[in-house]
C-alpha cells in the first residue's frame, strides 16, 4: 500500500514508466483491502487509495509538458459553440450580457465559489453516503470513482485546450478568465500558491469532469432522498452555467460531461456486480477472514 502511495510521487526520481505507476498506484486500495478487515475507516482508505491513483494519473500528462501541447486539440470545441450559441461562443454572449470588464460583480464572485467548491462535492458526497446511507455506499463510490476514471481515459486519448487558453493564444476571441479574476481578488497573496498547487493538467477540459461527476453526484444524493436531490441537482445546474460564464470549459465540454456521467450510471448495473464479485475474491484474504 504504501508502495502504490510513494510510486506517484517517486516517478520522476525513480524513472518509473507510466504503467509501472499505474500497476502500482492503482493497487494500493487492493492492498489495504487485503491488510485490514473491513471498517467504514477502511472503506474511506480505500476510496482515497483511488482517488490518489486517480490524480496521479491525471496530472502525469503534463510530467512533458511540449509533448502534451503538441497532442493538445484547440479549435474543434470552439467551432461546435458556435454552432451551439448562433455563430457566437456562448462564453461571449454570458460575460457581455452579465460582466462588465475590469470589475467584479456579486455573481461573479459567487459563481467563482462554487466552482472552488467542486473540489470538496464529489468526495463530501462520498462521504455523506458512508456516515448515513452505508448500505448506498458501495454503489456511489463506484459511480463517482468509475466516472472520474472514464474521464481520465479521455484525458489521457484527447487532450483538449479551455477556451480561456484558445483566448490567450488568439485562437478565438478575447474572454475574461473571471475565475482567475475573482480569486486574485479574494484570496490576495494565497492565490497564486493555492492556484499552482490545485491546477494540475490545464489541458484536461474535455469531457469537462467538473460537470461531469457533480451530475452524478447529484445522481447518488437522489438516490439517499427528495432534498438532497434537488440540492445535488441546483449545484450541478449552477456550476454548469458558472463553468461557461466563467470561460473555464465549452459548452460542449459539459454536454460530453453530461454524457459520461450518464453512461456511468447506465453501465452501473452492469459493472457493479463484476467489481463486488472480485471485492469478495479479495476480502477472502483479509485478516481472520477464515
Amino acid at each position: 500500500m504504501a508502495v502504490g502511495v510513494v510510486a506517484p510521487l517517486a516517478r520522476h526520481r525513480l524513472s518509473l514508466r507510466v504503467p509501472v505507476v499505474t500497476a502500482l498506484s492503482f493497487s494500493a486500495p487492493v492492498a489495504l483491502a487485503v491488510a485490514a478487515p473491513r471498517t467504514p475507516a477502511r472503506d474511506a482508505g480505500i476510496y482515497a487509495l483511488q482517488m490518489w491513483a486517480y490524480y496521479a494519473h491525471y496530472d502525469m500528462p503534463d510530467d512533458d509538458p511540449e509533448r502534451l501541447l503538441a497532442r493538445t486539440r484547440v479549435d474543434y470545441p470552439a467551432r461546435i459553440d458556435r454552432v451551439l450559441g448562433a455563430g457566437r461562443l456562448p462564453t461571449h454572449r454570458l460575460q457581455q450580457a452579465l460582466g462588465r470588464p475590469g470589475v467584479i460583480r456579486p455573481h461573479d464572485m459567487a459563481l467563482a465559489a462554487v466552482h472552488w467548491s467542486w473540489f470538496l462535492v464529489p468526495h463530501g458526497t462520498a462521504a455523506y453516503t458512508l456516515l448515513c446511507h452505508r448500505d448506498k455506499f458501495v454503489r456511489s463510490a463506484i459511480l463517482i470513482a468509475g466516472t472520474f476514471d472514464l474521464g481520465l481515459l479521455v484525458y489521457w486519448g484527447l487532450p483538449t485546450a479551455p477556451p480561456w487558453y484558445a483566448a490567450r493564444i488568439g485562437r478565438i476571441e478575447p474572454m475574461r478568465r473571471i475565475m482567475v479574476e475573482a480569486g486574485e481578488r479574494f484570496w490576495k497573496g494565497l492565490w497564486r500558491p493555492l492556484y499552482e498547487g490545485l491546477e494540475g493538467n490545464p489541458f484536461a477540459a474535455m469531457p469537462s469532469l467538473h460537470f461531469g461527476i457533480s451530475v452524478t453526484a447529484a445522481h447518488v444524493l437522489s438516490d439517499t432522498g427528495r432534498l438532497q436531490g434537488i440540492l445535488g441537482w441546483t449545484y450541478a445546474a449552477t456550476l454548469g452555467f458558472g463553468l461557461v460564464y466563467l470561460g473555464e470549459h465549452y459548452v460542449i465540454d459539459l454536454v460530453a460531461g453530461l454524457a459520461l456521467a450518464e453512461g456511468a450510471l447506465r453501465a452501473e448495473p452492469y459493472v457493479t456486480p463484476l467489481l463486488i464479485e472480485a471485492g469478495r475474491r479479495i476480502q477472502r484474504l483479509e485478516p481472520g477472514a477464515a
